[in-house]
């Protein structure tokens, strides 16, 4: 990708709560690294000279940013010079960062917007009182501070000079879109969306911006193809307000769609706010019916049994990295899942691009939401993650495709959790928290092994031979009790909890590499698709003829960087006949 090609990311980035007025800040910036932290110091943010530029929202580690320099570098500056349409000037102007990794600094025409913590969660800072006259450009300048630092939630960023094991190329700065949004004093903060199939009714919880009071009132109109379901309004007099509404209507024969995979319907849903007859705000959103709930042991989806044929997806490409390239990249991922027979994703140590969730929303793609994991455990690793993952969650509540919250994985970042009662209760802290935002999806803690507190039993398990998978989980109780191992000398449950009939998944198994390749997967290397096939048939089929076992997630979707054991190569080209995948998650 040239440094020429400016109409880089120019999709809406914020597909579930969009506005008419914004502008897209993506494309190329003037760049400069600050290896001596010294741009503070001599005031760089007054619009000192870069030294070079970079394509947003690229990092400069990778090709697609036009610097493509893998080495670390703990502060980094971003500036970009942009004019405003004359017609916004009565408005407020939000600049927002879809993810930024990970101390992000504003300054705007010289002034300070302030800071925000965490590489993962979307932030926004409202510049308006910054900006000079719209006839004129205004400057924004971003100083961020990364570091190798373990207490701070990395994911799959290395914190050594080279890639090693499963840890890929550090991400730095600006890593999805970059965007400015123009809005009045009075407007829509957010609105959060609950489904309840079980009462064929929406819940809405709308937050104002400015001042509430009996000449505000929010206008909710629901439809389902361009067809009107419900319309309401309602006075917003307070900060915060709630509806509930219910959605039945005969425009259909089943008077509720349900969203579901093979079956992912929509509804669309628009917000205006008036301020007595005038209308100050205008949002459109949409929603889907779904409910995810567990009974007696198993999943259910709708109130019906869910078996789960996940794929492990960590979300890299060889030229931009974290960042995906471009829409069309989004959609080949998921489109190709989906041809391959999985009905969802476990998207591993990140969170993802909206547009990613949007397009499984659309397609019905289900996804498990998993956390950036920290590698070392102490009170500043606790306040970072925390913070970050209640942003997160909230963030990504009103995603229907978004099926679990899976804020820890083997024990990273808790590493004695097995024995430390610090640890085991940070992990049941942040079960609560993430129940307290959000009560109706699952959450798995510590996906793997040593479970705390979890509303479902993940095991990871890289056995090669189903005949071996089959013997290991023939008899369930040793596992669930804690009396024997399932994998690398690993126990079910941290020491002093215990299985108290949740769903079983083994969330992790396969990893099947072949040989030639440059770089390493689980097990022995196959040498043909003929043993590839025979091996995943087997392990894959072991797995389904467990009573007990309500899915499984393959790893992974594509190669990543050294780890050659995926499906795809990191360019996205089939290693096997994908048909003959389907067939076996099917059969």
């Amino acid at each position: 990708m040239s440094k020429e090609n400016k109409a880089v990311r120019q999709e809406y980035p914020r597909p579930q709560f969009v506005r008419a007025d914004w502008m897209n800040l993506n494309g190329e910036w003037d760049f400069r690294f600050d290896d001596g932290n010294l741009g503070e110091q001599q005031q760089w943010f007054n619009g000192a000279a870069m030294d070079r530029t970079i394509i947003v929202p690229f990092s400069y580690e990778s090709k697609a940013s036009g610097i493509g320099e893998e080495a670390h570098h703990s502060n980094i500056w971003y500036q970009k010079k942009v004019t405003l349409s004359e017609r916004y000037k009565d408005k407020r102007t939000v600049l927002h960062f879809q993810a930024a990794d990970y101390r992000t600094k504003v300054w705007v025409n010289g002034r300070f917007i302030g800071l925000h913590e965490g590489g993962y969660a979307a932030f926004s800072f409202d510049i308006t009182q910054a900006l000079g006259d719209y006839a004129n450009e205004q400057t924004i300048v971003v100083k961020i501070e990364d570091s190798l630092s373990c207490f701070q939630p990395r994911g799959k960023q290395r914190w050594r000079d080279e890639n090693y094991g499963c840890w890929y190329t550090q991400t730095t700065g600006i890593w999805q879109t970059a965007w400015l949004e123009f809005v009045n004093d009075t407007s829509i903060r957010d609105v959060k969306i609950t489904p309840d199939i079980d009462t064929l009714s929406v819940h809405f919880q709308y937050r104002i911006n400015g001042s509430a009071g009996p000449r505000l009132r929010v206008e909710t109109a629901i439809s389902f193809q361009g067809k009107p379901v419900k319309h309401v309004s309602a006075v917003a007099d307070r900060e915060t307000i709630s509806l509930s509404l219910d959605i039945t209507s005969d425009i259909h024969e089943w008077r509720v769609m349900l969203w579901q995979p093979g079956q992912p319907n929509l509804y669309d849903v628009e917000f205006v706010l008036y301020d007595g007859d005038k209308p100050v705000d205008r949002v459109t959103s949409y929603f889907g019916m779904r409910k995810i709930s567990i009974e007696n042991g198993f999943i259910y989806l709708n109130n019906r049994p869910l078996y789960q044929r996940l794929l492990l997806d960590q979300g890299y490409w060889p030229e931009s990295l974290l960042t995906p390239p471009s829409e069309e990249a989004i959609i080949e991922d998921i489109d190709k899942t989906l041809e391959m027979g999985f009905n969802g994703v476990r998207k591993h140590q990140k969170i993802e691009d909206p547009r990613f969730l949007y397009w499984c929303d659309r397609k019905g793609l289900l996804v498990w939401s998993e956390m950036a994991a920290t590698y070392e455990y102490s009170d500043e690793a606790v306040r970072s993650f925390t913070q970050e993952w209640a942003d997160i969650v909230r963030q990504h509540y009103n995603h229907p495709c978004i099926i679990t919250w899976v804020p820890f994985n083997e024990s990273w970042g808790i590493p004695q959790v097995f024995t430390d009662r610090k640890q085991q209760a940070f992990t049941e802290a942040i079960y609560h928290l993430t129940k307290s935002l959000d009560a109706t999806r699952p959450v798995v803690v510590n996906d793997g092994w040593e479970h705390t507190v979890s509303d479902i039993l993940t095991l990871h398990d890289y056995e090669e031979f189903g005949e071996k998978f089959a013997s290991r989980y023939r008899d369930k109780e040793p596992i669930v009790r804690n009396e024997r191992s399932f994998s690398k000398h690993r126990l079910a449950f941290a020491g002093g909890y215990e299985y108290k009939g949740q769903p079983i998944i083994i969330s992790e198994y396969g990893g099947i590499a072949f040989k030639g390749g440059k770089g390493w997967g689980y097990g022995s290397m196959v040498q043909s698709e003929e043993e590839f096939l025979r091996r995943y048939r087997e392990i894959t089929q072991a797995i389904k003829d467990v009573p007990y076992v309500c899915g499984y997630c393959y790893t992974q979707t594509t190669d990543v960087q050294q780890e050659i054991n995926g499906l795809l190569t990191e360019y996205r080209q089939p290693k096997i006949d994908l048909k003959k995948i389907r067939d076996i998650n099917l059969a």
